[in-house]
């Protein structure tokens, strides 16, 4: 399921640093190699407790993660929408990412020196906001001028689309991004349509220094994006990526070691990963067996007959049941042959929406 995060940030606050480290991650990875699809694209595992249990549980000969695309945007200065820096590319970059992971700085340090002459997260986060609004205004006036004829001639569709189209004027020129208006089902499907870049739902990663990370709390620079990210319903990941980089390049027992010695339970790149996989809708089942145990990726609401799809399209289309059972259930049990003693493994059909965490064989013929 090719679906990718876009990180973006302003000069010099560790936005290419953490993507070093994400696609360094990756690379280390045994199990799931870094992927390069260009030069700005990685590809690493999603971080997931619950394969490594499996895995000992069903001793199988090989263990395959699921994955996450992340992308790295090209810089951002005030004017992008216009052109200034490398907004064209900045621009059509973003619009081919699903999330965007912003990464604002939280840290003060007079070596390196930012793109505004001062350390203001909040500042720095609505001189993006701001860039992206100005490129979906100019968008929708456009498209205003061609459904503003057919508006007139009393075209339903037409009419419903101007209305809307004049909702988003109104909420760009308060500078306002689409994403925070209360829109109608019908609306949505509409605006799916615009390709609108203040639609994409956004992920804040706020870079602090190593003193600080483990005491964000008194960061006020956090605190501050934090309250702005509670506003708008998003969430902040606090990280810290010049120590994400140290970290990328050690694994296994190494890594966990290096983690207890600072204090921290887990790596702030495995809670941005998550957080982002989580921000799409994402969701994870298993496969397991002798052979292999296996994570896959699905979208939240997903049936069992489109989820077997994801493996193979034959499964699809050949689908007859599921055999299912809740990583709870399997665990609490010790084995799937207890699992299905004690009536924790179900047979379901083609309606059965499929649950983060399951654990399914399909039964398909073709």
């Amino acid at each position: 399921m090719a679906l990718t995060t876009g990180i973006v940030g302003l000069p010099n606050v560790g936005k290419s640093t953490l993507f070093n480290a994400i696609t360094q991650a990756g690379a280390e990875s045994a199990n799931y190699p870094f992927c390069t699809i260009d030069p700005n694209v990685g590809i690493v595992e999603v971080p997931d407790p619950r394969l490594e249990k499996l895995t000992d549980m069903f001793q199988p000969k090989k263990t395959i993660p699921t994955a996450f695309e992340f992308t790295d945007i090209a810089g951002i200065v005030e004017g992008a929408s216009k052109g200034e820096g490398l907004g064209n590319k900045f621009l059509s970059h973003i619009r081919q990412v699903d999330a965007i992971s912003h990464v604002v700085r939280c840290f003060n340090d007079g070596d390196i020196t930012h793109v505004s002459g001062s350390v203001n997260p909040i500042r720095d986060i609505e001189v993006i906001n701001l860039e992206l609004i100005l490129a979906d205004l100019e968008t929708v006036e456009k498209r205003v001028e061609k459904v503003a004829k057919l508006a007139k001639s009393k075209d339903k569709e037409a009419m419903a689309e101007h209305e809307l189209l004049q909702k988003l004027i109104t909420a760009f020129q308060e500078e306002k991004p689409a994403r925070s208006l209360d829109l109608t089902e019908d609306e949505l499907k509409l605006i799916h349509g615009f390709q609108l870049l203040t639609m994409k739902p956004v992920l804040y990663a706020a870079n602090v220094s190593e003193e600080d990370l483990l005491g964000d709390e008194d960061n006020e620079y956090v605190q501050a994006v934090k309250d702005y990210a509670a506003q708008e319903g998003s969430e902040v990941i606090t990280v810290c990526a010049k120590i994400e980089s140290e970290i990328a390049e050690l694994e296994g027992e190494e890594k966990q070691e290096f983690l207890d010695d600072l204090g921290i339970e887990e790596a702030g790149l495995d809670q941005l990963i998550r957080a982002a996989y989580n921000l799409l809708g994402l969701e994870t089942f298993f496969t397991a067996g002798e052979p292999e145990v296996r994570a896959w990726t699905i979208r939240s609401g997903m049936k069992a007959p489109q989820a077997a799809g994801v493996i193979h399209t034959d499964f699809e289309r050949g689908f007859i049941r599921a055999e299912v059972v809740s990583y709870d259930d399997l665990m609490a049990n010790g084995s799937m042959n207890a699992a299905k003693e004690a009536g924790k493994v179900r047979l379901e059909g083609k309606e059965y929406v499929v649950k983060d965490g399951d654990v399914i064989h399909f039964r398909f013929n073709v």
